[in-house]
């Protein structure tokens, strides 16, 4: 028995250390060469501080809706609704954000309304939407705003982000950077 258990002990005292303090320190020392020293991209607007990288809610007509959040983009809760795509009460949900943008968006027809604006993202704080999710909503910014429709596809265009590489992952829009910019203009 004592063959087994102090070998077990060992090795557990080693991940243990390795775990809990040499592999978080290597990896604090690597972020503290990345952008903001690993502490995300904060963008200040309005007196207010602002994470990139973290989805905001943006429901005001005037603006760029956001992507739905299943956590209310509460960070610190992060995760997705965890209902399947036959649950009731979730077709109810998006059912329900599909109305209500419909209602905001008269001249688009059910169709045509990308499903990242009616989904939650599996974090809920996803800070991106699709292009589509964009111009999609371009008619009715431009209605309200009075900014000519021409003028907010090459601001959609201009906040495009390419795929990593030109290959990896979709054409996507930060939607907070993309409502900062709309703001920018007059």
């Amino acid at each position: 028995m004592k063959k087994h258990i102090l070998p077990a002990i060992k090795l557990t005292t080693v991940m243990m250390l390795f775990f809990t303090v040499i592999y978080p320190l290597v990896v604090w020392g690597i972020a503290q060469f990345a952008p903001n020293a690993g502490k995300g991209e904060i963008i200040e607007h309005n007196g207010k501080k602002h994470y990139v990288n973290i989805g905001q809610s943006f429901t005001d007509d005037n603006y760029f809706w956001s992507r739905p959040s299943a956590v209310d983009y509460n960070a610190a809760g992060s995760g997705g609704s965890n209902k399947g795509p036959s649950n009731a009460e979730y077709l109810a949900d998006v059912q329900a954000r599909i109305d209500t943008f419909l209602v905001h968006n008269p001249e688009v027809h059910k169709s045509e309304i990308p499903v990242d604006l009616v989904t939650a993202s599996g974090s809920g704080l996803d800070p991106n939407f699709s292009v589509q999710a964009a111009k999609v909503q371009i008619k009715r910014i431009a209605k309200i705003r009075g900014i000519d429709e021409l003028k907010l596809n090459q601001l959609v265009d201009q906040q495009t982000e390419k795929p990593l590489w030109g290959i990896f992952g979709p054409e996507k829009i930060n939607v907070l950077k993309l409502n900062i910019a709309l703001d920018g203009l007059k």
